[in-house]
């Protein structure tokens, strides 16, 4: 017998390894593909980089062949883009052309202000979002699950850019209560300071999430098992803490963790709207001047950090509902 078990549990180890492994190797896959498509996508973009570097001035044709030669635009396609895959590689992502930096210098400079624009929204996600649903679950067609809904509609509904265009106007021109522009200096200015961008930037997820945490609070209500605990006396609070909210865990952290990893490419609107210096701000102003260079990277790391969530939400989900690993050890 005890032999069995530890050839079941080998067997089952063996199993979660090759599991990571073909998701790691599809990971890797699929960033390479998106790597070759961001970079194809700047022959597809409006305008020559070489006549962009002029900055406007009369060129003749001498100097915009010799300007070709210097920054490689001379080269095949495929040549440029394994130079420029190897680079990427190194942690060289290239020069701005605009801004006449290292990529990667400018970009590491502004993502300290995204990334606390997108903790804080993923922080008020978490607690309006699922604590909405919940509460609209346990009081399903009562005053307030209707109330809730109404505002999950509307907030769904509601743009990032109208959203910030409101509470800006209200909350902080008209009462004062946050200022409207900027990043703030030191960490409670800087969170004073971001508290209207990240309210506007999750409204519209705490609406989705607030709807699947419903949804699966739900569908876990009406289980034979949750009814028969019920019946038997145990405390509805233990049966929603142990049985419902555990088993409903599952596909509100996989909604919450993907909506979250693509919060970057929102922040564009966040930001330019409140006058922002972080990543966003940075992607709308290099698209504006055909900063071919800042682009290709923002996006390949937009792509990479939606890929790796989703890698990695597959991974944990698992072991947050064992049903899930039951299924597949079954198959």
């Amino acid at each position: 017998m005890g032999r069995r078990d530890r050839r079941e549990r080998m067997t089952a180890a063996a199993a979660r390894a090759a599991r990571v492994l073909r998701r790691l190797a599809g990971m890797a896959a699929t960033l390479l593909v998106t790597s070759f498509l961001v970079f194809a996508s700047l022959f597809l973009a409006p305008g020559d980089p070489a006549s962009f570097l002029v900055k406007g001035r009369s060129a003749g044709p001498e100097e915009l062949v010799e300007i070709r030669r210097q920054y490689g635009f001379d080269e095949p396609f495929l040549v440029r883009y394994w130079h420029w895959l190897e680079g990427v590689l190194q942690g060289d992502l290239g020069r701005s052309y605009l801004l006449h930096q290292d990529v990667a210098s400018v970009i590491w400079s502004r993502l300290p202000a995204s990334l606390l624009l997108i903790g804080v929204s993923a922080l008020m996600i978490a607690v309006f979002g699922i604590g909405s649903g919940i509460v609209g679950a346990l009081r399903r067609g009562s005053r307030t699950d209707r109330s809730l809904m109404l505002l999950v509609t509307v907030g769904a509904a509601a743009p990032a850019f109208v959203a910030a265009l409101l509470l800006r106007s209200v909350l902080g021109v008209q009462l004062g209560w946050f200022p409207t522009i900027g990043n703030g200096t030191g960490l409670l200015d800087r969170l004073h300071h971001v508290v209207l961008p990240a309210a506007a930037l999750s409204v519209t997820f705490v609406a989705l999430v607030t709807r699947v945490t419903r949804s699966a609070m739900l569908d876990e209500l009406r289980r034979e098992h949750v009814e028969v605990a019920l019946s038997r006396g145990t405390p509805r609070r233990t049966v929603i803490r142990r049985h419902v909210l555990r088993n409903a865990l599952g596909p509100i952290v996989t909604v919450s963790a993907l909506l979250v990893s693509g919060m970057l490419v929102s922040t564009a609107i966040v930001e330019t709207a409140f006058g922002m210096s972080g990543v966003g701000s940075l992607l709308v102003q290099s698209v504006d001047q055909l900063d071919f260079q800042v682009v290709q990277a923002i996006v390949l790391l937009v792509v990479a950090a939606f890929v790796v969530v989703n890698a990695l939400v597959d991974l944990v989900h698992p072991l947050i509902d064992p049903r899930t690993a039951a299924a597949g050890s079954a198959r």
